[in-house]
């Protein structure tokens, strides 16, 4: 283990924050005491009969809203099944959320990769409390243990979150301080040399519980089903929250992560996805360099969030948060083979990359009625800004034999391939409304974005800067009938700014997407389930494609459309028995583009995925405490390109999970979980992002761990 445990800055940070000077109101002798939405906290983590269904989520509109009521898909993964699951990271938490496809690039221990309704979402599509998490240029990764939960919202998203994917967004909730004294240590080994401690606790700090805390923390030293590849991680994670009155909040947010990883193998197609003359390239393949490859990360965060409820009518938050990543990544990755079929050309890549976000959200809510309707108005501006500075260097470098490979031909030195600073700002002016007459609610949003992007060029001296300005909105209707059932429809659009210029020196339009929506969800009263189901189109339009007649430059005319079906299921059959179920229908294809692809399949959407996971708890008798748990989870055959020019095979894979509760043998409050992810250990690719890139998905991985939670 080479973990170096620098300075803890988000600790530190707490104490320099100033707290927000509030006009707070005091609530006077027998007036009634109105008090801020609290967070819903498990009382004990290893509590069997934890709720998955999450009711409610903020996500959809910003505001607190039955999930019945949001006229577009939202999934809310609970805290509860994160640990049902023994979810390791987001990825791995996502896993049978229908619309989702995560670990497109397989063991990646960089990043977390995935898709929602068959875009990628990982740069633009990812935020933390409200705020927007990477810099756009997949620099951090954020650690699942310190969340309390995700909350999906499926579809184009800007009118509440400015520039997005056309897919959606995910939404991390960190974990808060809590009112109640509680908390839980962990100590987990397994599969790939794995050894992991990790704790939380919370409660509060001051007898009246004005003040409390949080205090969340990980420590693995480990390794991936990858040879000579790490995969290392400190975290910890410090809030507090002051409550001077009932309506006022204020929460200060902070963490700091190390991280020591490498990413996924370049691997061909042929030797991976279809086997070679020479059969297939085993899945623990190294194709680097062990004596050079390595990734090294550092990022910490610290912000808050602040909440006044000035009356019954209205009230005013706003969300900040500063956040600092740094790291160094060098590693050989392959190109393709040669001729004879198992010589494995590859490139020698370094990069130093640093960047620096910040952003604040400002809304006043406004509950207030006009005749019958009743309104809940939120209005908001939001601002963020981020740089990206990237030194490379790079060659092609000593070719390898993917089936018997020798290491240790380096290069003796690396050209410098690009020094770049690329900073963005957006501001943002937004408006939604939520209407409600008798069974009824309209939402209906719009916002206006102001964004710049410059990138300067330190090689050439050059400067680009890009302006552009969009809006966007949503309109949806929700029918609410007493019986929990909720048909809806709905439209919405979003924009991605691009960076870059055609051959006449114009620049490029940002990507735009709109989607036509229409589904159903069902939230029965005093059941702790949620089913819902969607049918959806989403076009998107000005992508980038090659330019006919400048092929060093691009154009925009190309365009994605796809139509799908998603249903999902969260549902309590009993009180002993649950269970997780999707599926996912999409018809993908290109229509628009200079590369002689439309008609085509964008490469790695699959057209089905199916995902089944039941849960069970026995309560009495010679078993009681046991749980056990069963899924399997199905990805059909993806396009390895654009192109279409081969099919990734489909995978099938099958995971269990099994816990005892040790009070049966004078534990108190003591649990033991086992979990097997692809029992059958299965061997296949992922996905492909071209012929000469592919990705072994995910090995058998086994897990135990003993936790005590009080």
């Amino acid at each position: 283990m080479t973990l170096r445990l620098p300075l803890l800055l988000g600790t530190t940070a707490l104490c320099a924050l100033p707290l927000l000077p509030v006009a707070a109101q005091q609530a006077q002798g027998g007036a009634e005491v109105h008090a801020l939405p609290s967070v819903e906290v498990q009382a004990r983590p290893n509590s069997g009969a934890a709720a998955l269904a999450a009711p409610r989520a903020t996500t959809g509109t910003k505001t607190d809203t039955p999930l019945i009521e949001t006229p577009q898909s939202v999934s809310v993964i609970t805290r509860n099944q994160m640990d049902m699951l023994q979810s390791q990271s987001v990825s791995e938490a996502m896993r049978y959320t229908p619309g989702v496809r995560t670990e497109a690039f397989g063991d990646n221990g960089r990043y977390d990769w995935f898709y929602i309704r068959g875009f990628s979402a990982d740069t633009t599509g990812l935020f933390l409390d409200g705020l927007r998490f990477d810099a756009g240029a997949l620099t951090a990764r954020p650690e699942a243990w310190g969340l309390e939960r995700l909350e999906i919202l499926r579809g184009p998203s800007s009118v509440l979150f400015g520039q997005t994917s056309p897919g959606g967004v995910v939404n991390m909730v960190s974990r808060r301080p809590t009112q109640t004294p509680q908390g839980e240590i962990r100590l987990t080994a397994g599969t790939n040399d794995r050894y992991q401690a990790a704790f939380t606790t919370s409660g509060p700090l001051t007898q009246d519980g004005t003040w409390s805390y949080s205090l969340t923390g990980l420590l693995r030293d480990g390794e991936t089903q990858t040879d000579f590849t790490p995969d290392n991680r400190i975290f910890i994670a410090p809030a507090i929250t002051y409550r001077p009155t009932s309506d006022t909040r204020i929460t200060l947010l902070s963490h700091y992560q190390y991280d020591e990883a490498l990413g996924s193998e370049f691997l061909p197609y042929q030797g991976t996805a279809v086997a070679s003359r020479f059969g297939r390239i085993p899945i623990n393949r190294f194709t680097g360099e062990p004596g050079f490859d390595y990734f090294i990360r550092r990022q910490y965060a610290v912000g808050y969030e602040f909440e006044h409820r000035f009356n019954e009518t209205f009230t005013v938050r706003q969300n900040l948060r500063y956040g600092h990543v740094d790291g160094d990544w060098r590693q050989y990755y392959g190109l393709g083979l040669q001729a004879d079929g198992r010589t494995l050309n590859r490139y020698a890549y370094e990069s130093h990359r640093e960047s620096n976000t910040f952003g604040v959200d400002t809304q006043l809510q406004s509950r207030f009625a006009t005749g019958p309707l009743q309104h809940t108005l939120l209005t908001g501006l939001d601002y963020g800004w981020a740089t990206f500075d990237n030194l490379t260097r790079g060659a092609n470098a000593t070719p390898i034999d993917a089936y018997a490979p020798v290491y240790g031909r380096l290069l003796p030195s690396l050209p410098l391939i690009g020094d770049t600073l690329q900073t963005r700002n957006q501001l943002g002016l937004y408006a939604q409304d939520q209407i409600r007459y008798g069974n009824w609610v309209l939402t209906i949003g719009g916002r206006h974005d102001w964004a710049t992007t410059e990138s300067e060029n330190r090689l050439t001296g050059s400067t680009t800067t890009i302006d552009d300005t969009a809006f966007t909105g949503r309109v949806g209707l929700t029918y609410v009938m007493p019986s929990g059932l909720a048909p809806y429809v709905s439209y919405s659009t979003s924009f991605l700014p691009q960076l870059g210029i055609t051959a006449s020196g114009a620049p490029f339009k940002p990507i735009e997407a709109e989607q036509y929506e229409a589904g159903v969800k069902f939230q029965p009263p005093g059941v702790n389930s949620f089913v819902q189901a969607s049918v959806f189109q989403i076009t998107q339009s000005n992508g980038l494609t090659p330019d006919p007649v400048n092929p060093a430059f691009q154009v925009q005319t190309g365009e994605v459309e796809v139509r799908g079906l998603e249903v999902e299921g969260v549902a309590e059959i009993t009180p002993s028995f649950r269970v997780l179920a999707g599926f996912t229908y999409l018809e993908p294809e290109i229509t628009r583009s200079n590369a002689g692809t439309r008609g085509n399949r964008p490469a790695g959407v699959p057209v089905h995925t199916a995902s089944l996971f039941g849960d069970y708890t026995f309560r009495e008798g010679a078993l009681r405490g046991l749980g056990l748990g069963a899924g399997v989870r199905y990805v059909g055959n993806t396009p390895a390109d654009d192109a279409n020019t081969a099919l990734v095979p489909s995978a099938t894979v099958f995971d269990a999970t099994a816990r005892f509760e040790l009070e049966r043998i004078g534990l108190q409050n003591m649990r033991l979980n086992l979990t097997a992810t692809n029992l059958e250990d299965k061997r296949y690719v992922a996905s492909c992002s071209s012929m000469n890139a592919c990705f072994y998905g995910s090995g058998r991985t086994v897990l135990a761990t003993l936790s005590y939670a009080w």
